[in-house]
């Protein structure tokens, strides 16, 4: 790692004398030359270990005088879901309406998200705020009562937490303050999934819509009406029809010292399944996770730094070089088209709908008439799809990923997850949580650009970028230095499938399964590693160093639990280092669970209940 002054003072004021000849009002200076984390526990394997969130590791801190210092992680619950913090009249998990009215279920009780997502942990002129996402809700009730299920069981209008924060003089953090962030300006938000920070200290969101993506071949949205349904009847209290094309973007969130906040979205930045958008060094080039089967890789290029509110969408092509070792490509990327913020909204407002943007039927034994191109995007089902005069940027900008489709792009992309950026060495870390399905050669597909083992655990996929790269469909250079040319695989970030274990994990728990929230701590030189896998019983979070090529187990969570909300802050009023992380959904059990252990389990663990929280024990590198 680059090396880093950590000054006498705050050394001993964390009580680091040990590693030092003395703590006095020397203005000598100590250097971190490295950090590495050392796992201290086994991964559990007792029920009394697997029902509880814990941190099972150390970080050993190097200094250039040769010393070293061991630093216990711990792991701290900031409030659980079900919590009334901060003067929240309500459960921090409160889902509401337009009105910002909380809503109830069927039996009167609060309707309480228990999926916390994505964290920005946000230094506000000196004020902390953690906006925090709720991604769906798992459980609609906690009664026991016998009720049917209305159609949009499951699925109700999501939102974000606004927590201001107290940070005491030993570093640790504590909620003074709570209030869920009112989306209704920008017609509400939906299934708020993973988010990243920009360095202008704004909060990037994601809305993950499977449940408003059109099916032109069955008439509805995805396979059910549920999201159009939930926001309708739930969201805008039958007031008004909910209109798909709100959903599916990249909102922004600014926070202000007094805890207001202002909102947007950034039509400019294209509609899909987003589980989140990364920026790059540039503050321009952003990268955008496409969750689900059947997705895209999508790059957007703003006009301006510190301004999303206007610029170019790219597709990537998966131009295949090796299907061993999780894979290898050369990646070339499609223009899509250029746009405003305000231009979208214009179109969406204008009333544009599907049937507005393409012509869309069904092949006839695989085939296509002419005129018509045959895409698979986000499920099984082909389509024939033409584009109406005049609707290019319509198509490229509210159904990108059919667009990239029609033009050439990969859409072949499978639970793609979270995004990384290491911007030293100039590279972009991307989660795909599954190698299967649609990055296996399937028979009969439209295209089979990614044709790769099956790994079901998945990996983590390394990026190299470069600039002056020019793009495939009419060889214009493309205005950025961060443009991706090369993806694979390395050793220790791919996953390995194994035969069921008698507690039944069915991939290997000493390497990563499923990948999903990541993120890159440039002092730490670490990528950490968050898991939603239905492959480990506990899923975890790892640090893996990219310069020693070292993976480290740091916390095993509830079993059944999703790792979620990852940002890493390397310094935080010279306090202390804070890793945030999240739990969602407790006690989702695999099916391969054997039934006694499920049992046991299910007794200790409160479904109902999930944390937000966050590691701590680590000294800030500045």
């Amino acid at each position: 790692m680059n090396r880093k002054l950590i000054p006498w003072a705050v050394l001993c004021a964390l009580g680091l004398s040990s590693v030092l000849t003395a703590c006095n009002d020397s203005d000598d200076d100590v250097q971190v030359k490295s950090v590495e984390f050392v796992q201290t526990v086994a991964a559990p394997t007792d029920v009394a270990g697997m029902s509880v969130t814990q941190t099972v590791a150390k970080a050993v801190v190097s200094y250039d005088d040769g010393t070293t210092k061991d630093f216990a992680l711990t792991y701290h619950t900031l409030f659980g879901v079900k919590d009334k913090v901060g003067g929240n009249a309500h459960p921090a998990g409160q889902a509401y309406d337009h009105q910002m009215q909380a809503l109830m279920d069927p039996f009167g009780k609060p309707v309480v998200l228990e999926t916390p997502d994505a964290n920005s942990l946000l230094n506000v002129e000196g004020n902390l705020f953690l906006v925090t996402h709720l991604e769906y809700d798992w459980l609609l009730s906690d009664g026991a009562e016998s009720w049917t299920a209305p159609s949009w069981y499951s699925r109700v209008p999501t939102g974000m937490l606004l927590s201001g924060l107290d940070q005491a003089a030993d570093g640790k953090l504590s909620v003074k303050t709570q209030k869920p962030i009112d989306f209704s300006s920008v017609n509400g938000t939906w299934i708020n999934c993973f988010g990243s920070q920009t360095s202008w200290n704004t909060h990037l969101g994601s809305e993950e819509d499977y449940d408003l993506q059109y099916n032109p071949l069955v008439g509805g949205y995805a396979t059910t009406t549920n999201g159009v349904k939930a926001m309708t009847d739930l969201y805008w209290k039958n007031s008004r029809p909910a209109n798909p094309y709100h959903y599916g973007w990249i909102p922004e969130v600014t926070v202000k010292k007094d805890g207001s906040t202002t909102v947007v979205k950034h039509y400019a930045m294209g509609r899909g399944t987003w589980e989140q958008a990364k920026l790059m060094a540039d503050d321009r080039t952003a990268y955008l996770g496409d969750d689900g089967t059947h997705g895209l890789m999508a790059m957007f290029v703003a006009d301006k730094a510190k301004d999303l509110s206007a610029g170019t969408i790219y597709a990537a092509k998966w131009n295949q070089t090796s299907a061993a070792d999780g894979g290898k490509a050369d990646l070339t990327w499609y223009k899509l088209g250029h746009a405003t913020d305000a231009e979208i909204k214009t179109i969406i407002d204008s009333g544009v709908i599907f049937a507005s943007i393409f012509d869309a039927v069904a092949p006839a034994a695989g085939t296509c008439a002419a005129g018509y191109t045959r895409v698979r995007v986000g499920s099984t089902a082909d389509e024939c799809l033409a584009l109406k005069p005049g609707m290019e940027r319509a198509a490229a900008f509210i159904e990108t990923r059919r667009y990239a489709a029609l033009l050439g792009a990969t859409t072949e992309f499978t639970k793609m997850e979270g995004v990384a950026h290491n911007a030293k060495d100039k590279k972009v870390y991307m989660a795909m949580s599954a190698i299967r399905d649609s990055m296996t050669s399937m028979t009969g597909e439209p295209a089979d650009h990614i044709k790769l083992t099956k790994v079901s655990s998945g990996a983590t996929f390394t990026i190299d970028l470069a600039g002056a790269q020019k793009t495939a469909n009419g060889a214009e250079t493309i205005a950025s230095d961060y443009v991706g040319t090369k993806m694979y695989v390395e050793a220790a970030l791919l996953g390995r499938d194994i035969p069921v274990d008698a507690r039944g994990n069915t991939a290997d728990v000493d390497k990563v399964a499923n990948t999903d929230n990541v993120f890159f701590s440039e002092k730490m030189r670490t990528l950490f590693i968050g898991e939603d896998s239905g492959m480990h019983v506990n899923n975890y979070v790892w640090a893996y160093n990219v310069d020693t090529k070292k993976l480290t187990r740091i916390l095993s969570s509830t079993a059944g639990a999703e790792n979620t909300g990852l940002q890493v802050v390397d310094d935080l009023n010279g306090k202390g280092a804070y890793i945030m992380s999240n739990n969602q959904h407790w006690g989702d059990l695999p099916g391969a669970v054997p039934a006694d252990l499920k049992s046991q389990l299910a007794a200790k663990i409160d479904k109902f209940q999930a944390p937000v929280g966050y590691i701590g024990g680590l000294p800030s590198f500045k």
